[in-house]
């Protein structure tokens, strides 16, 4: 017989956006439900774990998860580029401490979490809407009824796709990644390393995690390039490429892999008694790859809505629609933005990186940190194009503005 639960939110996946959305869903008077397939939260990392401090702060986040980032180092084969800061304006996540830290904080709201359960199925009524989900919880079947499923599943969609609603993603970045503990390490000073021998369509880095620990990976963009990030990966640490040499002795730790998406903000996140968010929903800057802020930030907002639907007795996608109207109106305009200056970069070659470091060496530290934050206000990308005397850099930035214009 199969065991059976009911709540009015379950939500599919414990990572940033699901963790974040059920701490908000429960604290707004919801039933909660996290499901996880893995044996425990962030079991697996898939991600490097870079954010901002501003972000930190907003969302609380204990200092012991992070470590924070006040050097912004930038080279290509021929040129390199350090942007540095008084006060630290970046930060090195500890992921599975911090992932593990949104999990019981939604716990402590009543949240219950289902660790080892992965759902096979859908529930649907006679409409084809969503009633809940199926799963194995160890080799035990079990239905889940719920009046909204959020999928928080990350790049994989499980829910969406189970109901025909999305297809795979058509672009997106694949990335390989090593923790180790080098001789070495400024632990505030991060690099980013691009050009053809580092990646073809995407970028090198390392990222310090505290004390003698960092993480040194590399990121690929597909369907650009078929260079496998792995092997890539291996080949610039035997190599001990540009930044890599300093570090001295290497000794790796754990192996990282993760996908996240880069079409674009191009999903409906809101149907009927269902919400996407986080990687699900494609909530990602196509700069570096990082999208962890956008699922706690956007996972709390559909949290909250989804619970104040629930209370409504209002479950419809009308209802809902908040969510969406909400997200879009925050990173809309700015993720189309960063994805223009995304297709440049990708087509660059290593000349033209040493050159694109000169434009990058000209803006401040606050300039260039709301760049690749794909923080692309109209007002600041007027300010720039008119301030900064060179042409390439008004070149730049009037070809963003541009872009946020249409968008």
């Amino acid at each position: 017989m199969t065991k059976e639960f009911s709540f009015d939110i379950v939500i599919v996946g414990a990572g940033p956006a699901g963790s974040s959305a059920a701490y908000s869903a429960a604290k707004n008077g919801a039933k909660v439900a996290i499901l996880e397939k893995e044996n425990a939260v962030a079991q697996t990392v898939r991600t490097s774990g870079v954010t901002w401090i501003d972000a930190i702060k907003e969302f609380n986040i204990p200092n012991d998860c992070y470590n924070p980032i006040k050097n912004y180092a930038f080279c290509s084969p021929n040129n390199t580029v350090k942007i540095s800061n008084k006060e630290p304006m970046a930060a090195v996540l500890d992921v599975r401490k911090t992932y593990r830290w949104l999990a019981d904080e939604a716990q402590k709201q009543g949240v219950q979490l289902f660790l080892d359960t992965t759902v096979t199925d859908t529930i649907k009524d006679s409409d084809g809407k969503i009633l809940g989900v199926k799963a194995i919880t160890g080799k035990e079947e079990v239905r889940f009824n719920s009046k909204i499923v959020i999928d928080a599943s990350g790049f994989q969609s499980v829910v969406a796709k189970s109901l025909g609603l999305v297809s795979q993603w058509k672009r997106f970045g694949a990335g390989a990644e090593y923790e180790v503990t080098a001789e070495n390490v400024d632990s505030e000073t991060w690099w980013l390393m691009v050009g053809q021998k580092y990646s073809p369509a995407g970028y090198a880095w390392i990222f310090p995690l505290g004390k003698n620990i960092v993480r040194i990976g590399v990121g690929v963009g597909k369907p650009e390039s078929n260079v496998d990030p792995t092997e890539r990966l291996k080949e610039i640490m035997e190599k001990r490429l540009g930044p890599i040499e300093p570090l001295g002795k290497i000794t790796p730790i754990e192996f990282h892999y993760g996908l996240i998406p880069n079409d674009g903000l191009s999903r409906k996140t809101v149907y009927d008694r269902l919400i996407l968010v986080g990687d699900s929903a494609g909530q990602a800057n196509p700069l570096v790859l990082e999208g962890i802020r956008y699922a706690i930030r956007f996972g709390r907002i559909a949290g909250e809505i989804a619970a104040q639907a629930v209370a409504r007795n209002d479950t419809s996608e009308k209802a809902l629609a908040p969510y969406e109207e909400i997200w879009k109106k925050a990173i809309f305009a700015k993720i189309n933005s960063a994805s223009k200056v995304q297709s440049r970069w990708i087509g660059l070659s290593d000349d033209e990186w040493d050159k694109e470091l000169d434009i990058i060496k000209e803006l401040s530290v606050e300039e260039f940190l709301d760049f690749i934050k794909a923080e692309f206000g109209l007002a600041s990308i007027i300010k720039l194009a008119t301030h900064h005397p060179k042409i390439a850099v008004r070149q730049l930035f009037n070809m963003v503005k541009s872009a946020t214009r249409k968008s």
